[in-house]
């Protein structure tokens, strides 16, 4: 699992410290991983929140385009496979 952010790397480990993520935290300061995702809006200073489930051969298994935060974990765990 992977997170990714506009924050700079130093903004991302206190994130990821304070909220005691298990995974590393991207750096997308300039928005490419974003927009290949389709979670880039002009004008706004932060993402959408979109979700990619990558397979071990590197494809898109499951993408959500948008996703509410609160409400996401108990969405992903109901769809995915356990395991997976």
């Amino acid at each position: 699992m992977l997170g990714a952010s506009y924050d700079s790397a130093a903004d991302n480990q206190k994130f990821k410290t304070k909220f005691s993520f298990p995974f590393p935290l991207l750096c997308d300061t300039d928005h490419a991983l974003a927009r290949a995702y389709g979670a880039y809006e002009d004008g706004k200073n932060s993402p959408n929140r979109a979700a990619v489930v990558i397979d071990g051969k590197g494809k898109i298994a499951r993408w959500w385009a948008k996703v509410d935060a609160r409400t996401f974990p108990e969405t992903v765990l109901k769809e995915l496979p356990a395991g997976k």
